[in-house]
């Protein structure tokens, strides 16, 4: 805030929002992110902010916390408990702000910062003409002395707090959401105006349900997330074993060599006496006896009169070259926790420890739909066609997202072809199609979803290409993930959100973006995140291709991933590198 007073703020983040029935508002998702979030990022320049409300341990620890006394006292008890924590000088302002507000930007605080230099009380009215009270700026004395006119701040409306006289600045998007209703609303607008990918991705997990959890075999569960932490049913190893191959003895060397050899799988009994000692191979378990093993580099065997005996080598380490029963782990240990995905290791740490079935939800099944009437699979093309470059391989790029195709359909323009998908195709998870989602002509997926009652969680994206995707969930949980129509796009946005659409029906913990320095990002950088296939450097950056081409795939062979540089990107910036599948 430039501006000789300083400028505070107090975001309200309580109340039992009765009319919502009694869920924790302020964290309620719009537009991809809580909209507590949205109020912080509003007043991100003020230099001292108090959140009033229930203690959030997930805020910054430079953002103050209180709540008012007692709780639930309303909201001029709540900027009367910051105005406290505040403690700040009479000539100071502070902007007063509710925390649901899901389109207040930092813009709004600044103007309104502003005009209360002119004024000591300002409240934004929005285009309906109302005031609204929790979007203001104060001097801190005028403010002060409103609440202490009021002799208790307990129970008081926010009215109570207006003077004779205030001024107004006038704000467009600016309604507040009092009622269920008031949140569809402003997620529906929110979704038709284009989001971050990365807001798009918060949007995703925040939103999409789910799947109910199952007990499955975990052999038939790849791409699925535990559902419960995943413990071992059996030590590992379960008895003591060889480490090496060598010799199992007894007691203290120079040992008798038997003639016995223990072989791993071995069920033959073999017990040693002290002083005795017998081969043994790797992942034999031990004779009964025996105390340790001597590996076969330490040892050194020879013939005497009475026999074979058995010493070690001189000048070598005196050493257990046994597993001992549950140096891996023991039952009950626990293996992996829930939000682990069901991979090849998983599976094979699984197997180790005894366990074959499992908590988990998914895997993901999908239906793969390619539309358009010029599309043509198979045979010869005819005028005005295209070929299915895109339908067949799809399959493989969702299963590198641990998703599984169970269907897939080539759908006709017509006008109601959407909604007997819909209608009919009950089995998947996961609806991805392919094309329809501008707004041409022949474009008639968005239509079908507002139909079909399905809830826009995305409407569109600031990316190059994939701007026009659109993600949607139908009432019944089924989610839609509509893709551009070129193979490129389609590809390049399904990588980018499908992960993101996989956790939040598997309850999967999303991985770590992956990260890297893109020597030629101001050669390609524009307005809005650009995606496009990366190759690796000698000296550790990657460079993009500027040129690619959307109507095939021929520009990500040989290429390790995909970057999304962001807008207004310089040579040697960071981006984002999503791996291509193999």
């Amino acid at each position: 805030m430039n501006s000789a007073a300083p400028v505070h703020a107090i975001v309200l983040a309580g109340g039992r929002a009765t009319r919502m029935g009694g869920v924790d508002k302020p964290a309620v998702v719009v537009g991809g992110r809580r909209m507590l979030d949205t109020a912080l990022d509003a007043v991100d320049d003020c230099e001292r902010v108090v959140v009033v409300g229930p203690r959030r341990s997930d805020l910054d620890s430079t953002v103050l916390q209180t709540q008012e006394t007692p709780p639930g006292t309303g909201p001029v008890a709540g900027v009367a408990a910051g105005l406290a924590v505040l403690d700040a000088d009479p000539a100071d302002r502070v902007i007063l702000l509710a925390s649901d507000l899901p389109f207040v930007k930092p813009a709004t605080v600044e103007t309104l910062a502003a005009a209360v230099q002119d004024a000591d009380t300002v409240f934004a009215v929005d285009e309906s003409g109302r005031l609204q009270f929790l979007l203001s700026a104060w001097r801190v004395g005028a403010l002060t002395d409103r609440i202490r006119s009021l002799g208790s701040a307990v129970n008081q409306p926010m009215k109570a707090l207006v003077p004779a006289t205030f001024d107004t600045v006038l704000f467009r998007g600016v309604t507040d959401c009092d009622t269920p209703d008031d949140i569809e609303r402003a997620r529906s607008d929110a979704s038709a105006a284009p989001v971050t990918v990365e807001e798009a991705r918060n949007a995703i997990l925040a939103t999409v349900p789910p799947l109910p959890p199952r007990s499955a075999e975990l052999a038939t569960s790849l791409g699925a997330t535990l559902a419960e932490p995943l413990l071992a049913a059996e030590a590992l190893p379960r008895i003591a074993v060889s480490a090496m191959d060598g010799y199992a003895v007894a007691g203290e060397g120079p040992w008798v060599l038997r003639d016995a050899v223990r072989y791993a799988g071995s069920s033959e009994e073999l017990e040693l006496a002290d002083g005795e000692a017998a081969r043994i191979a790797t992942g034999a378990h031990l004779p009964s006896g025996a105390t340790t093993v001597v590996r076969d580099e330490f040892a050194v065997a020879t013939d005497t009169p009475e026999g074979p005996r058995l010493s070690r080598r001189e000048g070598t380490p005196v050493r257990d070259d046994a597993r001992r029963r549950g140096e891996d782990w023991h039952e009950g240990h626990r293996l992996a926790e829930e939000g682990t995905a069901v991979t090849p290791a998983l599976l094979s740490a699984a197997a180790s420890a005894e366990v074959t079935t499992a908590g988990v939800r998914g895997p993901v099944r999908a239906h793969v739909v390619v539309t358009g009437d010029e599309i043509r699979r198979e045979g010869p093309l005819r005028r005005g066609q295209t070929r299915d470059a895109l339908g067949p391989v799809l399959p493989q790029f969702l299963s590198s997202c641990g998703i599984r195709t169970v269907a897939d359909t080539h759908l006709r323009d017509t006008s109601d072809s959407f909604d007997e998908l819909f209608r009919e195709v009950r089995q998947p998870d996961l609806i991805v199609i392919v094309g329809a989602t501008g707004g041409g002509a022949a474009d008639q997926l968005r239509a079908a979803l507002d139909r079909a009652e399905a809830r826009v969680v995305v409407g569109r994206v600031r990316c190059r290409p994939g701007g026009s995707q659109v993600t949607a969930l139908l009432p019944d949980g089924r989610v839609v993930l509509g893709l551009p129509g070129n193979p490129y796009a389609a590809v390049a946005t399904l990588l980018t959100t499908v992960p993101s659409i996989a956790a939040a029906l598997t309850g999967r913990i999303p991985a770590l973006p992956q990260w890297g320095r893109i020597a030629n990002a101001s050669e390609v950088s524009g307005d809005a995140t650009r995606i496009l296939p990366a190759v690796p450097q000698p000296d550790g950056t990657w460079r993009v291709d500027p040129g690619i081409r959307t109507a095939h795939l021929a520009g990500l062979i040989d290429r390790e991933a995909l970057a999304l540089v962001p807008a207004g990107a310089v040579d040697g910036d960071l981006a984002e590198l999503v791996p291509l599948p193999r």
